[in-house]
């Protein structure tokens, strides 16, 4: 199972990598013609990733609806945030509560295949797995029940799959990670962050750099420390790496893992911290600054209205702020450094009106490829990185200036 495990992330890596990286040395993505998603049913990444999946519609009190999960709401953190997503379409459709099938605390390993196919033994036309290790059982049990719509997060494989019942769906998350860095960046009193990260792909690498882009968009002297746990959601790892960081001198600390645990131990040491997934103020109100959200509940309501409707489901889907599918939530004021509300809703204008981009030039960077070789990023003044326009999972691989990777 290990082995398994390890041959997933390293297929996940290359993905990720390959797909960044392919036109790395222009700056440029692979279709520079695309842009951002202007509409739930359609995307602009291709012919081949149009809408698929349509069918017959289904009667509202018929349906099923399944979720597999790699933790469960009480990490306050990722399946937290999914869950509220579900809760909101359920609301918003009028779903019963026996409608909504949940398999929490699953692995990304053979324990994923099993879940899913009892989601489809139980009668769910459509099924939202919502973990990056998942894809390759979605992908296995998809290919077997070409009736069930499977949806999956974070993940780059649906394109290319050749299955028109697989979809995958995330936000730009980025956007809101680098106006949460201008907090931090306005409030650090040594410019010295530290980030706590999951795994070195693609999806965390994108978003610590904007929010080292945000912070740095207010103060020009901030450099930061990264270090990885190796787990999307382990409390206590998460806990010592952001001890380590706080140890190496970083006075703010942010995150793209699932627990409150760096914003306690943030608390602890009297530094501050800028959260993921869930307003962590509750959890250390003299430490929380912010945090950087999704809105799951805009793509989970738009799919399961889509089957409900008969109607095709985005091959590859992504909304940014300025659709209200990634945000902030409430800054701490009581902690926050003055004049930081003002300046993220300046930023957020310019986001929103195109006049800003979060991975704008000039911007280069280091990265490697499968094979380990290196590659470089190199992005003139007047253009910029186009994130999640060729595909709805991040891509942005490299490390740039004032990152350090911490072993």
């Amino acid at each position: 199972m290990k082995k398994r495990l390890l041959a997933l992330l390293l297929a996940g890596l290359m993905i990720f990598a390959l797909a960044a990286c392919s036109d790395a040395d222009q700056g440029q993505p692979q279709n520079p013609d695309s842009g951002n998603q202007d509409d739930g049913n359609e995307d602009n990444q291709g012919e081949e990733q149009q809408p698929s999946g349509a069918g017959a519609g289904i009667a509202k009190e018929d349906l099923k609806v399944g979720f597999v999960h790699i933790s469960d709401p009480s990490d306050k953190g990722y399946t937290y945030n999914h869950d509220l997503g579900t809760q909101e379409m359920k609301e918003a459709l009028g779903l019963r509560d026996d409608q909504i099938i949940n398999k929490y605390n699953v692995g990304e390993d053979e324990s994923c295949e099993t879940a899913l196919r009892e989601l489809v033994e139980a009668g769910c036309q459509l099924i939202f797995a919502t973990s990056f290790g998942f894809e390759d059982y979605v992908l296995t049990v998809a290919a077997e029940y070409p009736d069930v719509q499977f949806c999956h997060a974070t993940g780059t494989q649906a394109a290319g799959s050749g299955l028109s019942n697989v979809h995958n769906y995330f936000a730009s998350i980025f956007e809101a990670r680098y106006l949460a860095g201008i907090a931090a960046g306005l409030k650090t009193e040594n410019n010295h962050l530290g980030y706590v990260g999951a795994h070195p792909f693609a999806e965390v690498i994108s978003g610590y750099t904007a929010f080292y882009l945000g912070a740095k968009s207010v103060n020009p002297d901030v450099t930061m420390d990264v270090m990885y746990t190796g787990a999307w959601n382990d409390p206590t790892k998460e806990a010592q790496v952001a001890q380590a960081l706080i140890d190496r001198g970083c006075d703010v600390i942010s995150q793209h893992c699932d627990s409150t645990a760096p914003a306690t131990t943030a608390e602890q040491n009297g530094v501050w911290q800028v959260g993921y997934n869930a307003d962590m103020i509750d959890a250390a109100p003299n430490a929380s600054l912010v945090s950087a959200r999704i809105n799951w509940g805009i793509y989970v309501t738009y799919a399961t209205q889509c089957v409900l409707d008969g109607e095709a489901i985005a091959v590859d889907w992504c909304k940014g702020y300025a659709d209200g599918a990634v945000y902030l939530s409430p800054l701490n004021t009581a902690i926050a450094a003055e004049g930081t509300q003002e300046a993220i809703d300046a930023a957020a204008k310019e986001l929103v009106d195109g006049s800003r981009h979060v991975f704008d030039g000039p911007l280069t960077g280091v990265g490697q490829d499968f094979s380990g070789n290196e590659i470089t990023l190199d992005i003139p003044e007047g253009e910029y990185f186009h994130e999640s326009e060729e595909q709805s999972a991040p891509s942005f691989c490299y490390i740039i200036p004032g990152i350090t990777i911490v072993e």
